[in-house]
């Protein structure tokens, strides 16, 4: 059992807590990790919140990290201690019907427990004064160890920075992913992208990527703009500046509507004028953003009647044991950029700050 420190969410609603915690040694099929970077989500903020149906607490949150296997479990042959790894939120057991499907890449095998905030086996590796702590996404990365299932793993390029490239383990493989992926994005085409975060200027890169010709960046936070634009975005556009709906403002900016929408927010309305500032006939709107448990879309049928499709994508459509490692590699080839989209590095105990930050759009 390592004992270390971890940042355990005990309730909903109440600032992470810095405790040291025990770590069980890995089982059969179990990777045990230390965690050299993690970054922080807004889906860490939405179950910290207490708005997730799935969520369970006390809980270890976290599900963008980097580091370095520890141990491993009976039975475990793609990693050995000592490779640099990133955990995967989205497994890749390559058995399931989903991971032997080209068209998805939600493999199923530990989905179950993974909701429950257990490992495959039904039970926790963490313990805290007394007490069991539950996973969460499968990751737990605000831990410095974490043990995952060993099909939760991507071994990758032992030279990458883990304190950049942790990054590739949610948002901006999910935002490029999106774009090259799910969209497919078409050289010369026109693209919205609602929502400038980190997973929105993703959204913009892989656009970008794919030889778009116009790329338009939508925020309320003209702060964003300038970092759009180094990304891609060619106009940027406040939807507090028109009088009318954003949807009419594209449509009339871009001759009929633009070739593809990326909704990167998580709000249902701003879906609905994402899928409706798209062009009648091929125009194809992506759902990046999660909303929240129990919210609904609408639109009126007539939209996808005359031709406009709507779509969704969960971590970019990346089969992640394959993929996450090939990105880290484009990364370190600077044919993806990565480094720019850090803005700020804090020391673990630090991690309430970080939180503070990102709900500040900072």
């Amino acid at each position: 059992v390592i004992k270390c420190k971890a940042a355990v969410a005990w309730e909903a609603g109440k600032p992470l807590s810095l405790e040291e915690v025990e770590v069980a040694p890995p089982k059969a099929h179990e990777v045990r990790i230390k965690i050299v970077a993690t970054a922080v989500c807004h889906t860490d903020a939405y179950t910290l919140s207490g708005a997730d149906p799935e969520g369970c607490f006390p809980v270890i949150l976290g599900h963008e990290g980097a580091g370095i296997v520890e141990s491993v479990g009976e039975g475990v042959t793609k990693v050995k201690p000592g490779d640099t790894v990133i955990p995967l939120y989205i497994p890749q057991c390559g058995e399931c019907k989903f991971c032997k499907n080209p068209k998805t890449n939600l493999c199923q095998k530990i989905r179950i427990t993974q909701g429950k905030g257990l490992m495959p086996d039904g039970t926790s590796r963490f313990t805290c004064k007394g007490k069991q702590i539950y996973h969460f996404m499968g990751t737990s990365t605000f831990s410095e160890y974490t043990v995952v299932a060993d099909i939760s793993v991507a071994k990758i390029d032992a030279a990458a920075p883990l304190d950049k490239v942790c990054l590739l383990g949610c948002g901006i493989s999910t935002g490029y992913g999106a774009a090259v992926n799910t969209a497919k994005v078409e050289p010369g085409s026109t693209c919205a992208v609602f929502g400038l975060g980190g997973v929105g200027l993703a959204v913009i890169m892989g656009c970008k990527v794919a030889g778009a010709s116009r790329i338009i960046g939508i925020d309320l936070n003209k702060d964003k703009y300038a970092k759009a634009k180094e990304f891609g975005a060619t106009d940027c556009i406040s939807p507090q500046d028109f009088k009318k709906p954003i949807q009419e403002v594209l449509v009339e900016m871009t001759d009929g509507g633009v070739d593809y929408s990326f909704e990167c927010i998580g709000n249902v309305g701003v879906m609905r004028s994402a899928l409706e500032a798209c062009h009648k006939g091929w125009g194809v709107s992506v759902i990046v953003g999660v909303a929240a448990a129990g919210q609904e879309i609408s639109t009126r049928p007539f939209q996808l009647v005359t031709g406009r499709t709507w779509k969704g994508t969960a971590f970019g459509g990346w089969k992640s044991v394959d993929n996450v490692p090939k990105l880290v590699t484009d990364y370190m080839a600077k044919k993806i950029k990565v480094d720019e989209f850090v803005t700020h590095t804090l020391p673990f105990d630090k991690i309430n700050e970080a939180f503070e930050l990102m709900h500040t759009g900072k």
